[in-house]
């Protein structure tokens, strides 16, 4: 059997990934995702070649291994929102998610030995109405400031919403386990 590595270095796809109860490694992919957002302008072409590139570095340093790369951004009218990074950022992010629906886009890539499984996941959010109030007391308690969107919908970030549409809850949180595990048995990984 392959060693198994997640190329992240993710606190967030680090605990998604051990749900699976495989042993596993984390390794930092080092690719220039600047360099992606600058030539590529569609949020799921970006979300694609990174979770690609991610795997694909990985998987050249470590040789003969099952690499998880993975990729996400969030999207209002086709514009990537990037990870706010500052309070500032996240409450104008909130500001312009607020009342309405966006998505958040969630792509992997499997490297292995006999090449390379790609996906995405599509899940569509709508986020209630906010108040600037709101706004600013939950960016003061959850501090999103390296989530996509600029909220954690695992934890307090749930009450910003009015509906969550999508296929595998755990893809809002950066890594797709349902289809993950089909994948990782299908290439002979013990899992239930």
């Amino acid at each position: 059997m392959y060693p198994l590595v997640l190329a992240s270095t993710s606190p967030y796809r680090r605990e998604l990934l051990a749900r699976l109860g495989l042993p596993f490694a984390t390794a930092a992919p080092g690719v220039d995702e600047a360099a992606v957002k600058r030539q590529l302008r569609d949020p799921a072409a970006v979300v694609t070649e990174l979770a690609r590139q991610k795997a694909r570095a990985v998987a050249d340093r470590q040789g003969a291994a099952i690499v998880i790369g993975s990729d996400q951004c969030a999207c209002l009218d086709g514009a990537v929102l990037d990870k706010p990074g500052t309070e500032a950022n996240a409450r104008a992010q909130l500001a312009a998610l607020a009342g309405r629906t966006h998505e958040l886009l969630t792509a992997v890539a499997l490297a292995h030995p006999g090449g390379t499984i790609e996906w995405t996941e599509v899940t569509r959010l709508t986020m209630r109405a906010l108040s600037g109030d709101e706004i600013a007391r939950y960016t003061a308690t959850e501090q999103p400031f390296d989530c996509a969107g600029s909220y954690k919908i695992e934890h307090l970030g749930i009450t910003l919403f009015e509906r969550v549409d999508g296929a595998d809850w755990t893809a809002i949180q950066g890594l797709p386990l349902l289809r993950l595990a089909a994948e990782l048995r299908r290439l002979g990984l013990p899992l239930p």
